[in-house]
């Protein structure tokens, strides 16, 4: 009769967990479903600022043949150095490797809050020597005394040290199970999910503004190369000038004025010249940093920069949001924030849990896995918070608050996106013209110098209007390589504004973020 109660009780058991298993794959998801937002208003059909719309220079975008950038975006330039330095800095940057160990940590948190789907198993064997107080038997022994009249005759059973000390093995192992009833363990999953692929797209976008950071470093370095070649022809000239200024004045037709003048160019100019190494080491360090290396040991070439930014694919505005990183995080993390919600609601509801209890018990080594000394026990129990004093409710209103927060934040990404875009066409086109008009300007000093010169050597202008007419050539030299490189960062600050190469498709599924990583991804680095 006692086994077939274990019997029934055990089938009542093993029915209750499949029934709870049955209500949890059919239980409800609390909270409220999520529905990606839309932009703050409808795009335009062109941007705003293309030099298909606005007046231009020479800079002009791709033609619809070449509407995207792809993947490698730098090789638009067409520098094969630059694009070597591009490949170590995907491998060697540090701070790019930061965000990536940051995703592998996001994805292990997924798997972690996997493991809430499953029941929980523990095992505690253990062997336990224990010994009696020998006066335990003390009360006994005296109820054993008995008299009659003045005799007293005391009975005691004699106690061994065998019967005070005992030994007990036991393997006892536990199993609890808490089923998925209301969607809470679903809704952390997925909110895990969801911060994994935040975390994907913010390694995407910091991978997309060390390249970016790469490319502006880069054509600084040619900027500043040009630079200080326009110094060096500067120098040179400035020298024949004064030496010429000082045999006049040797030979007694100049004066010494003319000399002075002369000097003081020069040595300005030599100034300026030695002054253009500092920029330059200092930009040639920053993608020493970038690329993994030491500043100590790493140089770029000396190459003057004398081409202008290619044709870049902007493409149509309805497709920015598909291809900014940040727009994708923004949206994962709405998306992240409704998960949070679910989970909030789901303490509203009671928490049902099914354990079980059971194993080998003996007092002798070796019955101690006899099948008579095995023992079990199953249970439940359901749990419902009965007052929590509005803890509950302002939990859910503070994950509501998140939400909207985090849209209005989802807003503000696109809006500062169109912006970037505009902002860095707007730039590019416009200096394109302005870099037409310096040259001009640049050519009108240039013959304003051979002029002077030829005024001056036949004696009719004074030193002081070479003196200006060279300073205005420097100084427009100046302006138009400064507009150059500046055209050239604000073309890398337009393709990083347009999200570089990256698509929303390539942004990792829940089921990706779930997979268990590779063992070399796992490893401890040294």
């Amino acid at each position: 009769m006692i086994i077939l109660q274990k019997k029934l009780a055990s089938r009542q058991f093993w029915l209750g967990v499949a029934a709870a298993s049955l209500l949890a794959s059919l239980g409800c998801v609390v909270g409220p479903k999520y529905h990606a937002p839309a932009p703050p208003q409808a795009p335009a059909a062109v941007y705003k600022e293309s030099p298909a719309v606005k007046e231009t220079g020479d800079w002009t975008v791709a033609q619809p043949a070449d509407a995207k950038l792809r993947g490698k975006w730098w090789e638009i330039f067409n520098d094969a150095e630059l694009n070597s330095l591009e490949e170590q800095l995907d491998i060697n940057n540090q701070n790019i490797k930061q965000y990536f160990e940051n995703f592998m940590e996001a994805r292990a948190i997924v798997r972690e809050a996997r493991s809430q789907y499953f029941p929980t198993l523990t095992a505690a064997p253990s062997i336990t020597h224990s010994r009696s107080s020998a006066n335990l038997g003390a009360g006994a022994a005296a109820a054993n005394t008995t008299g009659t009249g003045t005799t007293t005759t005391t009975t005691t059973t004699p106690t061994t040290t065998s019967q005070l000390q005992s030994t007990l093995y036991s393997l006892p192992l536990e199993a609890s199970w808490e089923p998925d009833l209301w969607g809470k363990v679903r809704n952390t999953v997925r909110e895990a999910q969801y911060a994994a692929q935040v975390s994907a797209a913010d390694l995407e976008n910091e991978r997309l503004t060390e390249q970016a950071s790469l490319a502006e470093y880069f054509f600084e370095i040619r900027g500043q190369d040009k630079l200080q070649q326009i110094f060096d022809a500067t120098v040179d000239a400035d020298q024949k000038s004064y030496d010429l200024t000082r045999s006049l004045y040797e030979a007694g037709i100049d004066d010494q004025i003319s000399v002075v003048e002369a000097e003081t160019t020069l040595r300005s100019a030599q100034a300026g010249a030695t002054n253009v190494g500092v920029a330059r080491a200092q930009y040639e360090h920053a993608i020493a940093v970038l690329i993994g290396q030491t500043a100590t040991n790493f140089s770029i070439p000396v190459k003057p920069m004398t081409v202008a930014p290619p044709p870049i694919p902007v493409g149509v505005p309805s497709e920015l949001l598909e291809r900014r990183p940040d727009v994708a995080a923004a949206e994962r993390t709405m998306a992240e924030a409704n998960a949070q919600i679910g989970i909030a609601y789901a303490a509203y509801y009671p928490n049902l849990t099914l354990s079980a209890d059971g194993g080998f018990e003996s007092s002798v080594f070796k019955r101690w896995l006899d099948w008579p000394s095995r023992f079990w026990s199953v249970g439940s129990s359901l749990s419902e918070t009965l007052f929590d004093a509005g803890l509950r409710r302002a939990t859910v209103q503070q994950y509501v608050a998140t939400y909207n927060a985090d849209l209005a934040n989802y807003r503000q990404t696109v809006l500062a996106a169109f912006q970037n875009v505009e902002d860095s066409l707007a730039e590019v086109r416009i200096l394109s013209k302005e870099i037409q008009q310096e040259q001009q300007a640049v050519d009108a000093a240039e013959t304003f110098l051979k002029l002077e010169l030829g005024r001056y050597d036949t004696g009719i202008d004074p030193y002081i209007d070479v003196l200006v007419a060279q300073t205005t050539v420097l100084a427009d030299q100046q302006t138009l390589n400064a507009l150059q490189v500046q055209q050239m960062t604000s073309a890398v600050a337009l393709v990083e504004a347009l999200g570089g190469g990256w698509e929303r498709s390539q942004l990792p599924d829940t089921h990706q973020v779930t997979q268990k990583p590779s063992k070399p991804e796992t490893a401890i680095e040294q």
